[in-house]
C-alpha cells in the first residue's frame, strides 16, 4: 500500500510498505480522509521518531474485521481515535483520561497517512466510532480536534455570557470560538499575526478579530465594553502569547494554555498579580472517549459547522505540499489528505 513517509518537515515520500495484517479482535480500515494537524509540523516533536506514517484525524471505511473484533463489520464508516486510555489506573478513575500512561502509548498502525491502518484490540474496543450518516468522510477528520478544544473548554469551566479572547487564529483557536460561541459565550475576540486568518475568525462569527501588535490589551478593552476578557485561550506556542494572556485577562478570570511550547521553556509569572485578582491559570491536553462522543453529536447536529474550514485537499502523493502549507501558517486553515 502506498503511505506518506515522514522523514522531516520537507521531506515527506510517497513510498510502499505491506498492509498490516491484522489479528482476530483487530480491525483493517481503508483511509477516505485524514487532516494535517498542526502538531504533526512540530518538528522538533516529530523528527525524533522519524521516519514514521503520521497522521490521527483519520476517517475511513472498515474493509475487514477479526472475529471477535466485536459489534463492528465490514463496510462500517469510522471514525478512530489513535490515543486510548485504559480507564482503570488512578488518572483515569479521577477523570484525567489524558495523562494515562496507556494513552500515551497507544497508537493505530502505521498512521493516517496511508491507505489502510491496523487498528489494534484495545483501540478496537473503545476508541472506534461509528460515523453518522450526516458526517462526511472530510467533516469527520475535525472529530479529534474538537474533541481537544472541548475538553480545554470544559477544564476552563466555560460558563454562558462569558467573554472570550483567543490568541491564535490557527484551526484551534477557531475552532475554539465556534465552540465558545455554540456554549453560549456572549463575545469572542481573536487575535492573530496572520490577517488572513483574522479574515477567517469574521467570517465564523468573531465579535472583533485584532491584528496582533503593542497594543493588543488596549484593542480588546475597546471592543469589550472597557474590559479584558473572562476568559482567555492561548492557542498558539509563541511566547508572546502567552505574555499577552496575563495582560489580557479580567480579575476572577481563567487562562486555558492550550498550545505547547517546546520542552525546556520557562515564562516569567507575574505571581503577585495572579494573586492578586483571583486569576486561574490552566492547561489541556488531547481528548477522552466521551469528548470524541459529545464531537461527533456537535458535528452532527450542525451545532458546529465545520466543512467551512477546509482550504486545500491534496492526494497522498502530494502530501509534502500540505505539509508545507500547514507549516508556513498563511494561505491555509485547514488541509486534508486523500487516498
Amino acid at each position: 500500500m502506498k503511505c506518506a513517509m515522514y522523514y522531516n518537515n520537507r521531506d515527506i515520500r510517497l513510498e510502499e510498505i505491506p498492509v498490516p495484517e491484522i489479528g482476530s479482535d483487530e480491525l483493517l480500515v481503508q483511509m477516505h480522509a485524514c487532516g494535517i494537524c498542526g502538531s504533526d509540523v512540530l518538528e522538533w516533536y516529530r523528527i525524533k521518531k522519524a521516519p514514521l506514517v503520521l497522521g490521527h484525524e483519520m476517517t475511513g471505511e472498515i474493509v475487514e474485521a477479526g472475529r471477535d473484533a466485536g459489534r463492528y463489520k465490514v463496510g462500517n464508516r469510522v471514525f478512530v481515535s489513535h490515543h486510548i486510555p485504559c480507564n482503570t489506573c488512578r488518572y483515569c478513575l479521577r477523570g484525567h483520561y489524558t495523562v494515562c500512561d496507556t494513552l500515551r502509548n497507544t497508537n493505530y498502525d502505521p498512521g493516517g497517512f496511508a491507505e489502510f491502518i491496523r487498528v489494534p484490540r484495545i483501540n478496537a474496543d473503545r476508541g472506534v466510532f461509528l460515523l453518522p450518516d450526516e458526517i462526511s468522510y472530510e467533516e469527520g477528520t475535525f472529530i479529534e480536534p474538537l474533541a481537544c478544544v472541548l475538553r480545554g473548554q470544559k477544564i476552563a469551566h466555560i460558563q454562558p455570557g462569558q467573554t472570550v479572547f483567543i490568541i491564535g487564529g490557527g484551526i484551534a483557536g477557531l475552532l475554539h470560538l465556534k465552540l465558545a460561541r455554540a456554549l453560549g459565550a456572549s463575545s469572542v475576540v481573536v487575535t492573530d499575526i496572520n490577517k488572513k486568518r483574522l479574515v477567517f475568525a469574521e467570517r465564523f462569527g468573531a465579535k472583533a478579530a485584532i491584528l496582533a501588535d503593542d497594543n493588543v490589551p488596549e484593542h480588546l478593552r475597546a471592543v469589550n465594553n472597557g474590559r479584558p476578557a473572562d476568559l482567555v485561550i492561548v492557542a498558539t506556542g509563541a511566547i508572546e502569547a502567552t505574555q499577552m494572556a496575563w495582560k489580557t485577562v479580567d480579575r476572577g478570570g481563567t487562562i486555558l494554555l492550550f498550545a505547547p511550547t517546546q520542552p525546556g521553556i520557562d515564562v516569567a509569572l507575574p505571581l503577585y498579580d495572579i494573586w492578586h485578582d483571583g486569576i486561574t491559570i490552566t492547561t489541556s491536553y488531547a481528548g477522552s472517549p466521551l469528548d470524541t462522543s459529545e464531537a461527533i453529536e456537535l458535528i452532527r447536529s450542525k451545532s458546529i459547522i465545520v466543512r467551512d474550514m477546509v482550504t486545500h485537499r491534496f492526494p497522498l502523493a502530494r502530501a509534502r505540499e500540505g505539509f508545507s502549507l500547514v507549516e508556513k501558517a498563511q494561505d491555509s486553515l485547514k488541509v486534508i489528505i486523500v487516498p
